[in-house]
């Protein structure tokens, strides 16, 4: 079970959350500059959002939970959470250029 000083689930709950906002900015961004139809980007926020929603997911699990399977999903939360700031990098990349162009 995880030890309190390496238990990183409840940033990684924060973080995600946090997060998941910013996917709900640049939703409702893609629709003010009304390039949902013509881009990916709303589909990539899409991923990007299913992904950090999971990461809240394992965090909360892994911090609720009293078994072994808390580190389990703490490592699933990290990875989940890592994968989704990979996606929201290339994301904002993407709507930059869509922007200036």
């Amino acid at each position: 079970m995880n030890d309190d000083k390496n238990n990183k689930a409840p940033q990684i709950l924060n973080s995600s959350s946090n997060f998941l906002g910013f996917c709900f900015l640049v939703l409702t961004s893609l629709k003010f500059f009304k390039l949902s139809q013509t881009t990916l980007l709303d589909e990539i926020t899409a991923v990007c959002f299913i992904i950090f929603m999971l990461s809240c997911l394992f965090a909360f699990l892994s911090i609720r939970s009293t078994t072994k399977r808390a580190d389990f999903y703490e490592t699933l939360a990290e990875y989940s959470f890592l994968s989704g700031l990979i996606i929201i990098f290339l994301m904002t990349i993407l709507f930059l250029l869509e922007v200036i162009h």
